[in-house]
C-alpha cells in the first residue's frame, strides 16, 4: 500500500509543479479499490507522511523517482498527453467533422462539458469542422429557455462551433426518408398497442402488421396525420429475434400532440431519437463522434439507418461517464430538492451544472483540463471534489488577486502599538499589478476564533505588521520586526478603518460566513483569494459584498 501511495503521490507531484495533493491520492486509491474507502482514516496518516516527503523533493528528483518505480505510468502519461485521440488512428489529411448534439431539455452539466470539449478539440486538432446540433425532435421535452442557456454555457467553456443546426428544421428530410423506406418495404405502419409490442419484442415474435404490403403501408402513412397519439407508429422492419433488442423492429416515427418550442403546432408526427440522430450525422457528414457509453446499444441501429438511406456511416466511439462523489446528478431529484428548498436552484454550489460551477468560481480552463484528464475509456470512475479542485486552484493561485477578510471580527486594542503603514502586493508574483496600502495604530479586528484562543504570554504576530503578547486582560505591543527565533503565531487581521467593507460568504453547505474585507475594487464575477481563508467569487456588490466560496 505504501508503494502504491508513493507512486500516486509522485505522479500527482509531477503533474502539478512538484506539489502532491493528499485528496487526489485518496481519490486514486478509492478508484483503484472501492474497499479502500473503509480504510481512509487508517490511510490518511500514511498519505500525509509520504506526501510530505515527496513534496520536499526537487521536481527533477520526483520525475526520476516516478520513472524508477513506475516507468510504465510515466511513459503512458507522456504518450497520452501528446495525443489523447491517437486511438482513433486518424491519418494526416483525413477529413474530420465532429458534432455534439444536446437536447435542449436541461441545464448542461460537467458530463456535457466533457462530451462537447472532446468533440470540439478533436475537430480542432485535425483542422476539421465542429457542429453544434440541437436534437429537438421531442416537443414534450424541449424547452425554449435551454437553447439560450446551452449556447451561453458552451460559449463560456470556450467552445467555438463552425455551424449551428436545429434538427427540428429538417422535418421534411425525415419525412422523405421515411416514405422511401416504406416504398422499399423496409418500414411498416404498426397499430399494435405499446403493451402488446413490448411483449412480442421480449419473445422475439413479429406482429401481424409486420407482414402488411407496401401499398397498405403507404396508404396508412398518408392517413397517419389524422390519427390520435398511440393509434399507430412507423416501425423499421429489421429482425424481431435480433440479439440486440434495440434492433427488434424499432419505432422511427410517432404522433406527439404537443406544441414545439420553435415549430409551434406545425408538426404532429415526430421522428425518434435514433432515426433523426443517424440522419443528421449522415446529412451533415459527421465523420467521428465521441459520446457517452449509455448510447452503446443504439450504435448498431443508427449505423443500420445510415446504411439503408445511403449515408456514410459515422465512426462513433462510446466512452464511460465519470461521477463526482457526493454530487446529485438525477434531474428529477434535483428538481424535487429545488422545490423543497434543499437547493437554491440549478446553480446551487453543490451541483456540477455549468451554471453552478461558473457561479461558484470555477474557470473554464480548469473544467476543460479536469474532464480531459479523466480520459477516454469505457471504464466508469468516481472522482472527488478534491480531484477537480486541484485544476482550478492551480489557475486561481497563479492569477487571483489577494485580499484580507476577517470572519466574525472582534475589535482589539494593542497597547503601545506604533503607527504602521502596511503594504501588500495585490498578487505576490505580479508586483506590476500594484499594492494595497493599509495604515494601523492601536485598534485592529481579528476573528473571534483567534481572539478566544489568545493565551497568556504567547507571542503573536499580525501578519506583516507587528508583534504583541497577552498580559492579563490586556494586549501589549512587543515589536515590529518578525523574530524567527521566537516563532510568533501568525494571526490574520484588519486595521480598524471607516473604509472597511462588510462581506458575506456563502459556503457550499449554504452556511454564511460574515465579516469584514479591506477596501477594494473587486468586480462582480471576479474570483479573489482571501488570504488564510480561501478563494471566493464576488456574486453581488451592494451595501454588503456577497461572495460564493469557491474552495480553499
Amino acid at each position: 500500500m505504501q508503494e502504491t501511495i508513493r507512486k500516486y503521490a509522485l505522479e500527482n507531484a509531477v503533474k502539478f509543479k512538484g506539489r502532491a495533493n493528499p485528496g487526489a491520492i485518496i481519490g486514486k486509491l478509492i478508484q483503484e479499490n472501492p474497499e479502500n474507502k473503509e480504510k481512509i482514516k487508517e490511510l490518511q496518516s500514511i498519505i500525509q507522511k509520504i506526501v510530505k516527503e515527496v513534496n520536499s523533493m526537487a521536481p527533477e528528483e520526483q520525475k526520476k523517482s516516478l520513472k524508477d518505480i513506475a516507468p510504465e505510468m510515466f511513459e503512458k502519461k507522456e504518450k497520452a498527453e501528446r495525443n489523447i485521440f491517437a486511438f482513433l488512428r486518424i491519418k494526416e489529411g483525413d477529413k474530420v467533422v465532429t458534432a455534439f448534439p444536446p437536447g435542449p431539455e436541461k441545464y448542461p452539466h460537467i458530463g456535457h462539458a466533457k462530451a462537447i470539449l472532446l468533440n470540439y478539440l478533436l475537430a480542432k486538432q485535425y483542422d476539421g469542422k465542429f457542429i453544434l446540433r440541437f436534437e429537438d425532435t421531442n416537443p414534450t421535452l424541449v424547452k425554449d429557455k435551454f437553447y439560450k442557456i446551452m449556447l451561453e454555457d458552451f460559449e463560456w467553456l470556450g467552445v467555438k462551433w463552425d455551424e449551428l443546426i436545429y434538427a427540428s428544421d429538417y422535418m421534411d428530410l425525415f419525412y422523405s426518408h421515411a416514405q422511401k423506406l416504406i416504398e422499399e418495404g423496409k418500414a411498416y405502419m404498426c397499430s399494435c398497442t405499446a403493451e402488446k409490442m413490448s411483449e412480442l419484442r421480449k419473445k422475439g415474435i413479429a406482429c401481424a402488421c409486420h407482414a402488411k404490403s407496401v401499398k397498405e403501408n403507404i396508404d396508412d402513412w398518408r392517413k397517419f396525420e389524422a390519427l390520435k397519439p398511440g393509434e399507430s407508429i412507423l416501425r423499421l422492419k429489421i429482425d424481431m429475434e435480433h440479439k440486440n433488442s434495440t434492433m427488434r423492429d424499432p419505432a422511427i416515427f410517432r404522433i406527439i400532440e404537443h406544441a414545439h418550442a420553435r415549430q409551434g403546432v406545425k408538426y404532429r408526427i415526430w421522428p425518434t431519437y435514433d432515426f433523426q440522430n443517424a440522419i443528421m450525422d449522415g446529412k451533415t457528414g459527421v465523420t467521428h463522434r465521441l459520446r457517452s457509453k449509455e448510447f452503446e446499444m443504439r450504435n448498431e441501429l443508427q449505423r443500420r439507418i445510415q446504411k439503408l438511406l445511403g449515408y456514410k456511416e459515422t465512426n462513433i466511439y462510446e466512452i464511460a461517464r465519470f461521477n463526482l462523489e457526493g454530487v446529485e446528478s438525477s434531474g428529477r431529484k434535483i428538481r424535487e430538492k429545488i422545490d423543497n428548498n434543499e437547493l437554491i436552484g440549478w446553480d446551487d454550489p453543490t451541483l456540477t451544472t455549468i451554471r453552478a460551477l461558473k457561479r461558484r468560481g470555477f474557470l473554464p480552463k480548469a473544467i476543460a483540463d479536469f474532464v480531459i484528464s479523466t480520459g477516454i475509456s469505457k471504464s466508469e470512475s468516481t472522482l472527488t471534489w478534491d480531484d477537480f479542485i486541484i485544476y482550478n486552484r492551480r489557475l486561481l493561485d497563479a492569477n487571483a488577486d489577494r485580499y484580507f477578510f476577517v470572519k466574525d471580527p472582534v475589535l482589539i486594542k494593542i497597547q503601545g502599538a506604533p503607527k504602521v503603514t502596511i503594504r501588500h502586493d495585490i498578487h505576490p508574483d505580479y508586483p506590476m499589478r500594484g499594492e494595497r496600502v493599509m495604515k494601523s495604530h492601536e485598534l485592529f479586528y481579528i476573528s473571534k476564533k483567534d481572539y478566544d484562543a489568545l493565551a497568556q504570554g504567547q507571542l503573536y504576530r499580525l501578519m506583516d505588521c507587528l508583534n504583541f503578547t497577552k498580559q492579563g486582560n490586556n494586549l501589549v505591543f512587543d515589536s515590529v520586526k518578525y523574530d524567527k527565533e521566537k516563532k510568533p503565531k501568525i494571526l490574520h487581521y484588519l486595521p480598524k478603518s471607516d473604509e472597511l467593507m462588510e462581506a458575506e460568504i456563502m459556503k457550499p453547505d449554504k452556511s454564511i460566513d460574515k465579516g469584514l474585507v479591506e477596501p477594494n475594487n473587486i468586480e462582480t464575477n471576479q474570483v479573489v483569494q482571501f488570504e488564510r481563508y480561501g478563494f471566493c467569487r464576488l456574486d453581488d456588490r451592494e451595501d454588503v459584498l456577497k461572495f460564493w466560496f469557491t474552495h480553499q
